[in-house]
This record gives C-alpha cells, structure tokens and sequence, in this order.
C-alpha cells in the first residue's frame, strides 16, 4: 500500500501505536471515570513496561516459538496437524482454541497464588485505560510464553497463526481496557462477540467477586460459556484497583516492577477485605 514495504515485524507495534493514538485521544473527549490525575506520566510508566516486556519475548522467546511451531508441522505433531480440515476452518477452530486457552491462563493466574502475586500488577491499576491492556508484570510474561511452548505445538498451531491471532488480540485489549465512555446499547452490541469495555471494567473491581469475573480476553463466549460473565449496571460504581496497593507504590515503573516482592504484599490470599453485595445485572441473555 501506497509503495511502502513494511518489515513484518513493525506490523504488531505499528497496529499498536495507531490503536493507542486513536484510544488516547477518545479517553480525553469523552472520558468514563473523570477527574484523572497525572495521565501523561501514568500512561508513560506503563508503556515502558510494556516496552520492556516485548523486548525481553522478541530476545529470548521469539526464535524458540518458531522453532517449536516448525518441529510440530515437520513431525504431523498437535491437533490441527492430525485433523484433514479445509484451510479456512482449521484457522478458524486454532484461534478460537487458542481464545479459550488465554480464558483459561487467565483464571488460573488468579486462582494460583503464585501467579496471582505477579498478576496483581495488572490489577493494582486504579486509572484503568488503555495503557493499563500492557502493564504486566515481567515474570508474568515469561511464565506465559514458557506455557505458550507447549501449548502452540499441542494444538499444532504456526508461527503465522500466532501471529495473526495477537494482531487481533492487541488492538481488542487496547479497547476493552480504555476509559471510553461507550453508549450502552454500543457495547451491549459488541459484547454479543467481544470483550468490551462495560465487562472488562467489572473484571478490575476490587470487590473479589467481581475481580473473579470476565475472564475472557477476545471473545465473550467464554464467561458465559463457563459462568463467569458479569456487569455492574452503573460502571460509575465500581471502584478500580486494589485496596492493599497504594498509588505511589503502583504509578512508576519501579514500583510496578518491585510490587510482587514486597513483603506482606500480594499475597493473592484476598483482593479485598469488602465483601459486602453490590447490584449487579445478569446479562447473560444479551
């Protein structure tokens, strides 16, 4: 397009960087949760761990995704090698497949307290918004593409699907974390499909049984599928973040970094002493 050859490796950030251009400047002209403080400086921090965590994947990872998703094509090895499927509908069954294990990689960083201590990172966010889809925690990510090195050459997922699968996924958890005030019937529309906003925002509650809600990171499907679907009838309600983190301990890239080891702290036994009931909707028929 218009004669520019662009490497295939700038594609992700590049589809990124528009996203949260786009995000970012909707964020400020209409706004969800108002009267955000310091939000150039809290969206630096998390884009510079988001920085270094794509650095520390694309150094270590990268080469041995490639490596394994080649050795289980060589060998006929995981279950889109066994099965005799149209083209179409095996990139179809792999990244739904895929979809469901990321739902289920993320249920079990909550509930593992191991993981959680390093998941509590993502979920210490008190100003959710886009910046908030790349705030994890380092050892987080490598936990996961160590896992992901056995699931892709299971399911005899490519390197290429993979990589159309997280082009996809990017710019849907830019979304559903952004501070975008949607009109309701919108996101009730779009909610049919994907994650949205509405539900994402219910899944960073601090209210436990919430925060334990909407699990899914592209699709919808699978709350409701698995029961784990949730709304907050007035989002204004909900109050993001965890209570056992501070502000200051949680804004800089320092604190992010060092939350986890902190002691006494995160001990993924509670998100918060609050158990009290909130109204909630049950909208598992929309």
């Amino acid at each position: 397009m218009f004669g520019i050859d662009v490497p295939e490796a700038w594609i992700k950030p590049i589809v990124i960087a528009i996203v949260l251009a786009i995000l970012w400047v909707l964020e400020g002209l209409a706004p969800m949760y108002v009267g955000r403080r310091r939000r150039l400086g809290h969206d630096v921090s998390n884009l510079a761990l988001g920085i270094v965590n794509a650095a520390v994947v694309a150094l270590i990872f990268a080469t041995l995704i490639v490596g394994v998703t080649a050795w289980a094509a060589d060998r006929g090895f995981g279950l889109m090698n066994l099965v005799d499927w149209p083209a179409w509908v095996e990139w179809v069954v792999v990244l739904l497949l895929f979809d469901l294990w990321m739902y289920t990689w993320h249920v079990i960083n909550h509930k593992v307290p191991l993981f959680w201590r390093f998941h509590a990172v993502h979920h210490s966010d008190a100003d959710l918004d886009a910046s908030s889809a790349v705030r994890f925690h380092t050892v987080e990510i490598v936990l996961s593409t160590i896992v992901r090195l056995a699931v892709l050459p299971l399911l005899g997922m490519t390197a290429g699907q993979l990589a159309v699968y997280e082009t996809i996924l990017l710019p849907c958890i830019l979304f559903h974390h952004s501070n975008i005030k949607l009109p309701a019937g919108l996101d009730r529309v779009l909610r049919m499909v994907i994650i949205t906003p509405r539900m994402h925002w219910v899944h960073h509650s601090d209210w436990q049984p919430e925060t334990d809600s909407n699990f899914g990171t592209t699709i919808s499907w699978w709350d409701r599928l698995w029961r784990t679907f949730r709304l907050r009838e007035d989002p204004t309600t909900i109050t993001l973040g965890l209570k056992e983190w501070g502000e200051r301990e949680t804004f800089n890239l320092w604190g992010m970094v060092s939350q986890p080891f902190r002691r006494g702290r995160a001990t993924g036994e509670s998100y918060s002493s609050d158990r009290s009931s909130r109204s909630d909707e049950d909208d598992s028929a929309s």
